[in-house]
């Protein structure tokens, strides 16, 4: 290898996000500290990503989410033998392959660190989908620990007086659940606290993601979709916070310097759906080779998609509102609403649809939201078939045929 190839490329250099570094520092001490709960006297609970963990930072018990391990396997490229191995239990592959993934992983320690640490309790929140049910089912007798379910009715348009009761009511019996599971009592002066600390991290990840409004974009979806992690294992949490400042912070200076996410960028797009975990680097480079940046997605604004129910003052109280309204326990009208916002917000060119074959909520009227979006904004939409960890769903010459004929459309539209 020449001397020049061995120097690195300044520009490159410049373009990457430094706060990367951090974050896997932060995560590798998480993921120890949650497989040495046992050993420290501190319990481990598994919690659906949609699920109230403040609570559970209340206890000093350490959240652990299959979900994020999920997307971890389908980064890895390990997810078609996880997926298999399930499908030989006896499990059908049109299941979440979250699921899938992670029920054969308990089995066979699979996956990228090795297994998730054993669950002292697991906390189901069934506001995401339903399949979480009988996951939660399923590993709840495996590990035989209990399990919560935290219950909450589908808001088509409106969050109704009788289901705000039936929420409450659930908190309350959360509370003495966790009581019970962890062996003391829980602290109300901690819940203001760390209900302070979880409104603080959402509202800085809002901004985070809020610096993309620049031209060009300091941060892309596949960049927030690496830097989300934080906010959904130490919601609540000092760690979060520190975190968020620093990232954002670095995200002022790089728009503040027209340092972009990608080079050349000319088109703006956004993403809807979870991301294709094991091609995030192919498509952010597919689109990149058209000079276009991928702005904002629906997936990781959902994690502070709750601002405007959520009350410091009285969080716990707020989270029945907060925990139940969020994007995926919502109708596709009220979808609609938060995806035109997001256009007009970020002055985006075109729509990224990623039709999942793993999530049914996610995926359920996107062929709606697509015509009304062509027929009322003109604006242009590609759907793209795959699935979020199982790479058999995947074929890449049929999506980047497609890729490049929505590309086309766009230059055209702009001119």
């Amino acid at each position: 290898m020449s001397e020049e190839q061995l120097k690195k490329d300044p520009e490159k250099e410049k373009m990457k996000v430094k706060s990367v570094k951090k974050m896997k520092e932060i995560m590798t001490a998480y993921y120890i500290d949650a497989k040495t709960a046992s050993q420290n006297g501190k319990k481990v609970g598994w919690i659906t990503s949609g699920g109230p963990v403040e609570p559970i930072i209340v206890m000093d018990a350490i959240p652990v989410y299959p979900e994020n391990h999920g997307a971890m396997i389908g980064a890895a490229k390990m997810g078609v033998d996880l997926c298999e191995k399930a499908e030989d239990m006896g499990y059908c592959r049109d299941l979440c392959s979250y699921a899938r993934s992670d029920i054969a992983a308990s089995l066979v320690n699979g996956g990228p660190i090795g297994g998730l640490p054993a669950p002292d309790f697991l906390v189901c929140g069934n506001n995401i989908c339903g399949t979480v049910l009988k996951w939660y089912e399923i590993q709840a007798r495996y590990y035989k620990v209990p399990l919560f379910i935290f219950d909450t009715p589908f808001c088509h348009t409106e969050f109704s007086s009788e289901a705000r009761e039936y929420v409450r009511r659930q908190i309350d019996e959360y509370i003495k659940f966790l009581e019970e599971v962890c062996g003391k009592k829980f602290d109300m002066d901690r819940m203001k606290e760390v209900g302070r600390l979880s409104l603080q991290g959402q509202r800085l990840w809002q901004e985070v993601l809020d610096t993309s409004m620049n031209k060009p974009a300091p941060l892309s979806a596949f960049d927030a979709f690496f830097h989300l992690a934080l906010i959904v294992t130490l919601r609540g949490t000092q760690t979060a916070v520190d975190y968020y400042v620093m990232l954002l912070e670095e995200m002022k200076e790089r728009a503040a310097q027209k340092i972009g996410s990608i080079p050349n960028e000319r088109y703006r797009l956004l993403w809807d759906n979870l991301p294709v975990w094991y091609k995030t680097r192919w498509l952010s480079e597919k689109f990149a080779s058209y000079d276009a940046c991928l702005v904002a997605d629906t997936y990781t604004t959902a994690w502070c998609g709750s601002l405007d129910y959520l009350d410091e003052n009285d969080f716990l109280g707020s989270m029945v509102e907060g925990y139940t309204r969020i994007y995926l326990n919502i109708g596709v009208d009220e979808m609609l609403k938060i995806i035109k916002k997001m256009i007009k917000k970020y002055e985006v060119d075109g729509f990224v649809m990623h039709s999942n074959r793993s999530c049914k909520p996610y995926s359920l009227g996107q062929y709606d939201i697509m015509k009304t979006l062509q027929k009322e904004m003109g604006l242009p939409s590609l759907m793209i078939e795959a699935d979020m960890v199982d790479e058999r769903s995947w074929s890449e010459s049929q999506i980047e045929t497609r890729i490049d004929a929505f590309m086309e459309i766009i230059k055209q539209k702009k001119g």
